[in-house]
């Protein structure tokens, strides 16, 4: 007991000390973010851009679709260009071709070496020199640039509008005609894009090569190639990432855990009898199902895109369900289902817990459904609605589609998502409260169940931060604090104490040693976890010391995982323990398959592209996605469906469980996750890299190797591994209908307060 007091204080201070860290940098994000000019003018006095207008273009992309099209500085869909470099580009090239004319009076390609590098040396010296002045606002260029800058405009001015010319360059990006169809916003657009660039390409005050972006992206043109300080932080974190790992593996041989206990003869929980709340809660697994299905169906629609633009082989279904709409939809419900899976799971093992049934608990657990079904449904719906009638910013921040990749809903939606899960918490704890009054050995981790809880419903506040006229780089600061943080950190330390308690409950582990061991293993997390955040943030106008903090901590974030063989290994000889935990086998299976998904999709993948010299040339390409989709579905997918199932087990009549149909479910759904991700997103985002290294991040995202033969068949070799994981989905679905038949016998049943009674003794 002493030693896990101690624990629990070590947490406190990490948790904090993290936090209190984390804070003071985005302060200096904030302080070192771009600025924005309050007007770009010419050295004749002449205005192109203004501060307004910047900030309208930002509006005026997210409107059109955002991080749904396209990216700047990296983060968004890899379908259209990423912004910044492709405008990067585009100015460079004119530049240099303008240089060649004006000086030589013949094309750049016909000109001697000497000459090209004349000209090269002007581009280079213009784009990189910073002309910001601090004191008046205002940026300054020469009027060969603002020539160019006008020329380049013109193309983003003519594809966001309605030119035919490029309509085909429209469907290789899986743009529709118009997708800014007021003129203001078109002018004002390419504000936007010209800053996005300017900031990734001019040198900081003070400094020399080194841009807002760390030279991000990578353009060898205007030498932005890896600074100092990334190519070094990244060594460090790989020496800091084999010390941590040493560390961890001496400390696991020199503190051998307790051996778990002989398993109980039989079920402890058969005799569980369910209270109404907890009945309740069955619907919203088949919510989390039809989620599921949904999301699997906007997927293959997604993907399908990047062949035909805007068809389904060769149905126009842009025209009413656009590769903007299609992907909001997909990113948004992997989220959405997920974490109603977990929820839902909350409000199942309270009343197990404690062995109460508060007053009015079945209501309010019912009435939480309604108002997630009605905010899920709303916020997608009114999403959809926005993009096709194009209604403008304003409707798409409030209530329709924000444009930002995972946080896309509405804020009223979003308003409305985090009372609910205040509303949430409230359940919980009036579910939890008896049982963490009550001593017993499961206290700690009934504790951490509600801790983790606590923070899910209160970090859900971050999604709130940032207004309509935010800037970008502390837009992508606070919602990375909902993305890292709020799914990735505390519903992961929420679900991993839920999975000791489940296994303490059934008799296969210690409580006392479960106890100690979930403090240490979310002091572990955590302590990678919070300042890993971090690595996402590297070249989105953050100082040096975002990619010195985010490269260490992000590659402490793998640490936890060098043991997860052996968590895994052992979990499997649980589900041999005794004759009857052969009933929970899938359940487990699904627990030991988030373990391999961890280590494979959150690890080997994930620390793949973390390192910032990696991230570097990746980012914006498909090896993101190859991470993304290896660990968002295959660790906490799984963990959701396995959590899901072992409240079905208790739930649902016994004798119409189907172990057949979820074996089908476990291998068709991992088989196809691993197909999906190795035979396709993997080797394309590989060719990707290859090409950004060797010309740049604009021609590693061009339509020429987007839409190459070699990516082509990228995309259809998805297909295989889309059937198969819908095969999947139709499997778990199959199952869950069956659940509903009568049942062919009848279940058992007791007083809940005595089993809990009896499971304390």
């Amino acid at each position: 007991m002493q030693s896990t007091r101690k624990l629990w204080r070590w947490l406190a201070i990490m948790f904090f000390a993290s936090f209190a860290v984390l804070g003071w940098l985005g302060r200096e994000i904030y302080l070192s973010a771009p600025p924005i000019p309050k007007q770009v003018v010419t050295t004749d006095g002449r205005v192109i851009f203004t501060g307004e207008q910047i900030q309208r273009g930002q509006e005026a992309w997210l409107q059109a679709g955002g991080q749904q099209l396209g990216t700047v500085w990296g983060h968004g869909s890899y379908v259209a260009p990423d912004w910044s470099a492709d405008w990067l580009h585009r100015e460079a090239l004119g530049y240099r071709e303008l240089m060649a004319q004006s000086h030589y009076g013949r094309p750049y390609e016909e000109l001697d070496a000497a000459a090209k590098g004349s000209a090269d040396a002007l581009m280079k010296s213009t784009l990189r020199g910073n002309t910001y002045d601090a004191a008046t606002g205002t940026l300054t260029i020469d009027a060969d640039r603002a020539q160019v800058i006008q020329q380049v405009a013109g193309h983003y001015t003519s594809l966001f509008g309605t030119d035919p010319a490029l309509d085909k360059l429209r469907e290789q990006y899986a743009m529709m005609p118009g997708s800014l169809p007021d003129k203001q916003d078109l002018t004002a657009l390419p504000a936007f894009f010209f800053w996005s660039s300017w900031a990734a390409a001019t040198d900081r005050p003070g400094e020399t090569h080194l841009s807002y972006t760390s030279n991000w992206p990578h353009e060898p043109l205007v030498d932005n190639v890896p600074t100092a300080a990334n190519g070094m932080w990244s060594i460090a974190s790989f020496i800091g990432l084999i010390a941590a790992i040493a560390g961890m593996v001496w400390f696991h041989a020199a503190h051998h855990e307790e051996g778990d206990p002989v398993a109980p003869k039989s079920d402890p929980l058969f005799n569980l009898a369910p209270t109404p709340s907890m009945r309740a809660t069955m619907k919203y697994f088949y919510v989390v199902i039809a989620l599921m299905a949904l999301q699997v169906i906007m997927g293959v629609i997604t993907a399908h895109y990047s062949v035909e633009g805007n068809s389904f082989f060769g149905i126009p279904l842009g025209a009413v369900l656009p590769f903007v709409a299609s992907r909001t939809i997909h990113t948004q419900l992997a989220v959405l289902w997920i974490a109603t899976a977990w929820l839902a799971t909350g409000l199942y093992i309270g009343p197990a817990l404690s062995g109460k049934e508060p007053t009015y608990q079945k209501l309010g657990v019912n009435a939480l459904l309604v108002a997630l079904v009605v905010v899920v449904a709303g916020s997608l719906v009114c999403g959809w609605l926005g993009t096709m009638q194009k209604l403008g910013f304003d409707y798409g921040f409030w209530i329709g589609n924000q444009g930002l990749e995972y946080t896309s809903m509405g804020r009223i939606w979003q308003i409305l998502l985090f009372v609910g899960l205040l509303f949430w918490l409230l359940l919980m704890g009036r579910a939890l409260w008896p049982a963490l009054m009550r001593p017993s050995e499961s206290r700690g981790l009934i504790a951490m169940v509600f801790i983790a809880a606590t923070c899910i419903g209160l970090f859900y506040a971050t999604s709130l931060t940032w207004g309509q006229h935010t800037h970008y780089s502390m837009i992508e600061y606070w919602r990375w604090w909902l993305v890292h943080l709020w799914v990735e950190g505390f519903f992961e330390v929420f679900a991993t104490a839920v999975i000791a308690l489940i296994f303490s409950r059934l008799g296969l582990i210690r409580a006392s040693t479960a106890n100690a061991a979930i403090v240490l293993e979310t002091i572990v997390f955590l302590f990678g976890g919070i300042l890993g955040t971090l690595h996402h943030l590297y070249f989105t106008g953050t100082p040096t010391s975002v990619i010195a903090v985010g490269a260490m901590f992000s590659a402490l974030e793998v640490v936890p995982l060098a043991m997860i063989g052996f968590e895994g290994y052992r979990n499997y000889q649980r589900s041999k323990a005794a004759p009857w935990v052969a009933n929970y086998k899938w359940i487990i299976l699904c627990f030991i398959a988030v373990g391999f998904w961890n280590t494979v999709g959150a690890g080997l993948l994930g620390f793949a592209i973390n390192p910032p010299i990696s991230l570097y040339y990746v980012q914006g390409l498909n090896l993101t996605p190859a991470h993304g989709h290896a660990a968002l579905f295959g660790v906490y997918g799984m963990l959701g469906i396995g959590l899901m199932l072992f409240c079905l087990r208790g739930l649902a009549p016994r004798a119409n469980w189907s172990d057949s149909l979820l074996k089908s479910m476990f291998w068709l759904l991992n088989i196809g996750l691993a197909m999906m991700v190795f035979i396709s997103l993997v080797p394309s985002g590989i060719y990707q890299a290859w090409t950004s290294v060797e010309y740049g991040l604009w021609y590693a995202r061009s339509p020429e190797v987007v839409h190459s033969a070699f990516m082509q068949w990228m995309v259809w070799l998805r297909v295989p591994g889309d059937v198969v994981f819908a095969l999947g989905i139709v499997s778990l679905a199959t199952f869950a209908w069956k659940l509903l038949g009568r049942s062919k016998a009848p279940a058992p049943a007791t007083v809940i307060a005595a089993q809990a009674s009896h499971s304390e003794a």
